[in-house]
């Protein structure tokens, strides 16, 4: 039994590492750079490290050989949307060359929605790639991640948390701790999750909402700072924003988390009390 986690030094892959090792369930991770300071804090948790890369291939099949299952997603921000797509072709292809039972694909919520932000429909074409494989799989779709927050710390530091939306806009989130959960859930049960595509949210809170709770773990006031999503240099970003800033997602988050207790969802409040710890 081995479960194989792409992308296992970065975010996403590390927080399904994190929660497949809390439970005691063998793991394979896949990185590029096996002498990186990342590969080797796996390493020495108990992972088995495989050399791949999703762009190119070389190494995937190998990676995927004998596993339970395979955590995967892809990623337009190195290369851009259209080799998102390729990545998607690439990493089912190795699926598949390696008879992989049952693969689970972090999308990204509402990319089955016509929202017209760029990264979101590239990975909803993977997702139509991987239904035309055949190979039994679920899909789960994370909301905007909690830290996503932490890219500007010089501002949070002088009390403004910028955003390009409206501040009192609900805003649905997930923390990473809690997608790593809920994969592993789905990982570990593929005769109740194959077939599904499931959006998850941890949290729904305003940018003036996080702000509030963001002051007193920081030790001073935080203010949350709209500006116009015009000045985003990326047009996909500034789409994004411009559909959070509208329709937003859409996650019945009470339904979700009445289905999935196990998980012990984390509030934006409980994730920035324990970030911001000491």
């Amino acid at each position: 039994m081995t479960y194989v986690v792409l992308g296992a030094t970065g975010g996403q892959g590390g927080a399904v590492v994190t929660a497949l090792l809390e439970a005691d369930l063998p793991v394979r991770g896949v990185v590029r750079d096996p002498a990186s300071k990342r590969a080797e804090e796996l390493r020495t948790r108990g992972v088995e490290l495989a050399v791949a890369d999703m762009v190119s291939g070389d190494g995937l099949t190998d990676a995927f050989t004998d596993s339970t299952a395979v955590f995967a997603f892809t990623t337009p921000f190195e290369s851009g949307v259209e080799a998102e797509i390729t990545q998607g072709a690439t990493i089912i292809a190795a699926a598949t060359e390696a008879h992989v039972p049952y693969p689970v694909f972090s999308s990204v919520a509402s990319a089955d929605r016509d929202t017209g932000v760029p990264h979101f429909q590239s990975k909803y074409r993977v997702e139509q790639l991987l239904a035309d494989s055949d190979i039994p799989h679920t899909v789960v779709g994370p909301t905007y991640f909690y830290d996503n927050l932490l890219g500007d710390p010089d501002a949070l530091t002088a009390g403004v948390m910028p955003i390009a939306m409206p501040a009192d806009k609900p805003l649905q989130q997930v923390s990473r701790r809690d997608l790593g959960r809920f994969v592993v859930g789905l990982l570990t049960h593929p005769e109740a999750h194959a077939g599904e595509r499931i959006d998850i949210a941890s949290d729904s809170v305003t940018p003036e909402q996080m702000a509030t709770a963001l002051s007193p773990v920081l030790g001073h006031e935080v203010h949350a700072e709209s500006y116009d999503p015009e000045r985003i240099a990326s047009p996909d970003m500034r789409a994004m924003f411009e559909f959070l800033g509208d329709k937003g997602y859409q996650v019945d988050i009470v339904a979700l988390q009445e289905r999935f207790p196990e998980v012990g969802w984390q509030s934006f409040a409980d994730w920035a009390a324990v970030r911001f710890a000491g």
